[in-house]
């Protein structure tokens, strides 16, 4: 089964192209790849700094809450 993924291009200076061609070569996949996971682990990041919050007041009354 041929899978076709949507693409497009995205301007990018050369010493950022070569780091990313770097980070590719280290983990063993495409450029393309490695743009998806720096974007995977910055979302991963990005949620993990929102978790580590405390929570606000209606979000505590909210998971206190009496479900019976």
């Amino acid at each position: 089964m041929l899978i076709c993924m949507q693409s497009t291009s995205v301007r990018i200076d050369t010493d950022t192209h070569t780091a990313l061609k770097r980070i590719a070569a280290d983990e063993h996949v495409s450029v393309g790849e490695a743009v998806r996971l720096a974007v995977r682990r910055y979302d991963q990041s990005s949620m993990g700094a929102q978790l580590s919050v405390d929570p606000r007041e209606d979000e505590t009354a909210w998971l206190d809450a009496d479900l019976g």
